[in-house]
C-alpha cells in the first residue's frame, strides 16, 4: 500500500523560458490530498491549470497545458521530476507562460523537490494497471502499453545523424531509477533547426546552457554528454512526464519508438478511453493515521 505524497516546504525558482525566452518566477507549494498538480497563472489573476489530460492543448516541441484562455507551456520536465519521486500532490504559482527550462533536464527541478521535503499524507495513491495492450501508431511512430508486473520502459529512436542513429534504452521504473538514470538527461537539438524555430517563435531562450546541440557531425557543448545515450534518456524523460497526465501512476510495459509529445498525448487519451484495458489499484478513500515525511539519499551529482 502506498500513500500519497505532497512537498513540505514552499521552494522557489527563477530562470527563463526554452521557447519564449522570458524570464519566469514560480513557487512551488505543499498541496492537500487528493488534489493532484495544479498551476496558478500569477500573473492572470490565479487562473487555475491543472496537469490533467483533458487540458493538454499543444504538443509541437513541448507539452502546453491550457484553461480559461490561460495556457502554461514546456511543462514535461517538471512533470517528470514529480512524477519520478512521487509528488502526487502540488500547487505551481507561475507568473508566466511557460515553465524556465534551466538546465534543460529534470535534475534542478528533482534538487528543488528534495530540498523542500516530501511529506506522506493520508490518502492511499491509486494507480492503473494495464490488463489488455492498447497501441497508438503515425507511419513509422508508436507507443505501446503492454500488462506488467512492474513498471518499465523500451524505447527505441533513430535520427538521420551519426550520434543518434538507432539508440535504445529499456529501464525499470522507479525513484532509483529515475534519480540515477534519467533526470539529469538534456533536452536536445539541432544547430540547422535554430533558426526555423526561431522564426516560429521557439527556442528563443535556448543555449547550451540547457540544451544539447549537434552540428552535422558533433555534438557541440564543450562539457560534451552526460551519459553516452543521453538522448534516449531525454526521450523517456519526456515521456514520464507526459504520461503523468493520466493522473495516476502506470503499472505497465511501455514500448516507444521514435515516439514524442505528440504520440505520447495520443496514448493518454486512448488509455483513458478504453477502461476496458485496465483496472485501478488502491483507494484514495483509505487512509493512514499519521502523515510521514520520507527521506532520500540524494545523489551529489543531480
Amino acid at each position: 500500500m502506498r500513500f500519497q505524497r505532497t512537498i513540505k516546504n514552499t521552494m522557489a525558482v527563477e530562470g527563463i523560458g526554452l521557447h519564449s525566452g522570458r524570464p519566469v518566477r514560480m513557487l512551488l507549494q505543499p498541496a492537500a490530498a487528493g488534489q493532484g498538480i495544479v498551476f496558478i497563472r500569477t500573473d492572470l489573476g490565479g487562473v487555475e491549470i491543472a496537469a490533467a489530460a483533458e487540458n493538454t492543448s499543444a504538443t509541437s516541441y513541448a507539452t502546453t497545458l491550457s484553461r480559461n484562455n490561460a495556457s502554461i507551456k514546456t511543462v514535461e520536465h517538471l512533470l517528470a521530476a514529480l512524477a519520478g519521486l512521487g509528488i502526487d500532490n502540488v500547487t505551481i504559482e507561475i507568473d508566466g507562460e511557460e515553465l524556465p527550462i534551466l538546465d534543460g533536464s529534470a535534475a534542478p527541478f528533482v534538487r528543488l523537490i528534495v530540498e523542500a521535503g516530501i511529506q506522506m499524507q493520508s490518502l492511499q495513491r491509486s494507480t492503473i494497471k494495464i490488463t489488455k495492450p492498447i497501441f497508438v501508431r503515425e507511419g513509422s511512430k508508436q507507443v505501446a502499453l503492454w500488462p506488467a508486473d512492474s513498471p518499465s520502459i523500451s524505447y527505441f529512436i533513430d535520427f538521420d545523424h551519426p550520434l543518434l542513429r538507432e539508440q535504445a534504452m529499456n529501464i525499470p521504473v522507479s525513484e532509483e531509477s529515475f534519480l540515477r538514470e534519467l533526470a539529469d538527461a538534456r533536452t536536445f537539438g539541432f544547430l540547422s533547426d535554430v533558426q526555423m524555430l526561431q522564426a516560429n517563435g521557439l527556442a528563443r531562450g535556448g543555449s547550451l546552457e540547457n540544451a544539447v546541440v549537434l552540428d552535422e557531425q558533433k555534438v557541440l557543448n564543450k562539457e560534451g554528454l552526460r551519459h553516452r545515450d543521453e538522448f534516449v534518456r531525454h526521450k523517456i524523460l519526456d515521456l514520464i512526464g507526459d504520461l503523468s497526465l493520466a493522473g495516476m501512476p502506470i503499472i505497465g510495459h511501455v514500448v516507444a519508438h521514435k515516439a514524442g509529445h505528440s504520440l505520447n498525448a495520443r496514448m493518454v487519451k486512448k488509455l483513458l478511453e478504453h477502461p476496458e484495458c485496465w483496472t485501478v489499484i488502491g483507494s484514495p478513500a483509505a487512509t493512514r493515521e499519521l502523515p510521514q515525511e520520507a527521506h532520500y539519499q540524494y545523489q551529489a551529482s543531480l
